[in-house]
C-alpha cells in the first residue's frame, strides 16, 4: 500500500554535535524496547505538475529506470490527484515524482515478466528506493498486489521532447525544527557551490522547513546535482514547482 514520508539521512549528519552517552542510551532503549519510531509523515502539496509550453501533457520517450514498485488502492480512491483528476484505483494510472503529467510508462515486473502500460496523473512515491506507486489495477495485472512492493523497469513511451525545462528544486531533507534545517544549509554552503533555500510548509497542522537547492530551468541540470550531491545525500529528490 502507498506510504509516504517525509526525511532523508542528511538528517543524521548532526549526530556528531550529540553527546555520545545520551546515543547511546537511546539505541539501547530503542533496541530494548523493540520498538521503531516511524519517520515523520509528509503531505505532497509542493510536487505540483508544470507546463511546458506546446509540451505541456506530452510523455517523454527513451527514459528507463530499475527499482521497487509499490500500490495505492482504497484508502486513496476518489481523491484528488496531483495533476487534479480522481484517483480511480480501478485506472491503469501511477505516481512518479518527476515524469511529466499524462507520460504514458511500460512497467515490467522483473519477478514474473508481466507488463503493464500505465499513464501517469500523480507524484510519488516518498518513500527511500522506491520510484513508482502504481494503481490497484496497474499491481493487479503485474501480479504484486499480495507483496505490495516488487522490482521493476520502467521504460516511457511517447514522442520525443526536447529537453524538459520548467522550474525544479532539489530537495535534501524536511525537519520540524528550523536549526536543524539551517544546519544543513550551512554543510551545503561549505561543501557545495549552490545556491539553497529553506521553505516552510504546514502539515497536518505541524511546520517543516524544507531544505532546497535551485533553482534550476531544466530537468536535466536538476539531475546531474542530484548526481553529484548522491553520495553526502541519497535521499535527495527533484521537485517540480510551478
Amino acid at each position: 500500500m502507498r506510504t509516504e514520508f517525509e526525511f532523508t539521512s542528511s538528517t543524521f549528519r548532526g549526530i556528531s554535535r550529540i553527546n555520545i552517552c545520551i546515543l547511546l542510551s537511546l539505541v539501547l532503549f530503542l533496541f530494548g524496547c523493540g520498538k521503531f519510531i516511524p519517520p515523520i509523515p509528509q503531505d505532497n502539496s509542493l510536487y505540483r505538475t508544470y507546463s511546458q509550453g506546446k509540451n505541456k501533457s506530452s510523455s517523454v520517450s527513451g527514459y528507463s529506470q530499475t527499482g521497487i514498485a509499490s500500490w495505492y488502492g482504497k484508502k486513496f480512491h476518489r481523491k484528488t490527484t496531483a495533476n487534479g483528476e480522481r484517483y480511480d484505483m480501478y485506472a491503469m494510472t501511477a505516481a512518479h515524482k518527476i515524469l511529466p503529467m499524462n507520460t504514458k510508462v511500460r512497467v515490467i515486473n522483473l519477478q514474473n515478466g508481466k507488463k503493464a502500460v500505465v499513464r501517469i496523473n500523480d507524484r510519488g512515491p516518498f518513500v527511500k528506493d522506491r520510484i513508482i506507486d502504481l494503481s490497484y489495477a496497474a499491481a493487479k495485472k503485474l501480479g504484486m498486489v499480495d507483496p505490495g512492493t516488487t522490482r521493476v523497469k520502467l521504460v516511457t513511451l511517447g514522442k520525443d521532447l526536447p529537453e524538459t525545462s520548467g522550474k525544479f528544486y532539489l530537495q535534501l531533507g524536511s525537519f520540524l525544527k528550523k536549526q536543524n534545517a539551517m544546519e544543513i544549509q550551512t554543510d551545503i554552503k561549505s561543501v557545495f557551490d549552490y545556491s539553497t533555500r529553506i521553505e516552510k510548509a504546514k502539515v497536518k497542522g505541524k511546520t517543516f522547513w524544507r531544505v532546497q537547492v535551485g533553482i534550476f530551468d531544466f530537468l536535466s541540470r536538476a539531475e546531474k546535482t542530484r548526481k553529484k550531491m548522491q553520495k553526502n545525500y541519497p535521499n535527495a529528490f527533484v521537485i517540480a514547482v510551478d
